[in-house]
């Protein structure tokens, strides 16, 4: 069998890219570029939801990052990167792996459906869930003060979940991570790792690595940017 990772630029299935260049695994790469600011035709084909990320194993075919991550992680890298029941760190990896998709990617989500509601920034609404966003952020910001990865002491695929949020999604939602010290020197560390560059290079590169993780959004790439500026104007 061989691994096919559907990937939609600029979106969270640079997680699937991200984690098949950290495994070292051989697999099929398949691109597709927003159409242009929604998935193409052929890329909502995959999947009766339109989801991305998409990845196909023989006759296997799931949608999810977190499943795809998961499958991958079990199928392809026999556990690496992931802490077992029993060892150390394994409630914190557990707890980690789940905040991405639980808490902090559904926030983001809101405060960008918010901001583009029309509702002012003084509305209680906004003032609300931007609250909770700050909050969140200061929660991950302690997190990464005391451990060097989200699990602890070891890299693993809980930090492949959560990065994306902190750097792909911050083209959209533009939040500033300036007044967050932990998360920008952790967001260091991560643009070190060979394997990230080579997945960014691979699935995204038009993106600047050193845009995404610095303390600025980052800028969408050109032609997104104007697809955008277009459908607003």
């Amino acid at each position: 069998m061989t691994l096919t990772v559907h990937h939609l630029g600029v979106s969270q299935s640079d997680r699937v890219v991200w984690l098949c260049e950290e495994l070292g695994i051989e697999y099929e790469f398949k691109k597709y570029d927003r159409s242009p600011i929604m998935a193409p035709p052929e890329y909502k084909a995959l999947h009766p939801l339109g989801s991305a990320p998409v990845i196909e194993d023989g006759e296997v075919k799931i949608a999810e990052s977190g499943a795809c991550v998961e499958y991958i992680s079990q199928t392809y890298g026999n556990g690496r990167l992931t802490i077992a029941p029993g060892q150390k760190g394994y409630a914190e990896y557990l707890y980690w792996f789940h905040f991405a998709n639980g808490t902090l990617q559904p926030a983001l989500l809101l405060n960008l459906s918010l901001s583009r509601s029309g509702l002012g920034e003084d509305d209680e609404i906004v003032k609300r869930y931007e609250g909770r966003q700050k909050q969140i952020l200061e929660f991950v910001d302690r997190r990464l003060s005391e451990v060097p990865w989200f699990a602890g002491d070891q890299f693993t695929v809980a930090d492949i979940m959560n990065v994306c949020c902190l750097t792909t999604m911050r083209c959209f939602l533009k939040y500033d991570i300036g007044g967050y010290p932990n998360i920008l020197a952790y967001l260091k560390r991560v643009a070190e790792r060979d394997g990230y560059k080579r997945a960014m290079q691979k699935g995204d590169p038009d993106q600047n690595i050193d845009e995404l993780t610095g303390a600025a959004p980052p800028p969408l790439p050109k032609a997104l940017a104007a697809a955008v500026r277009a459908r607003l104007s």
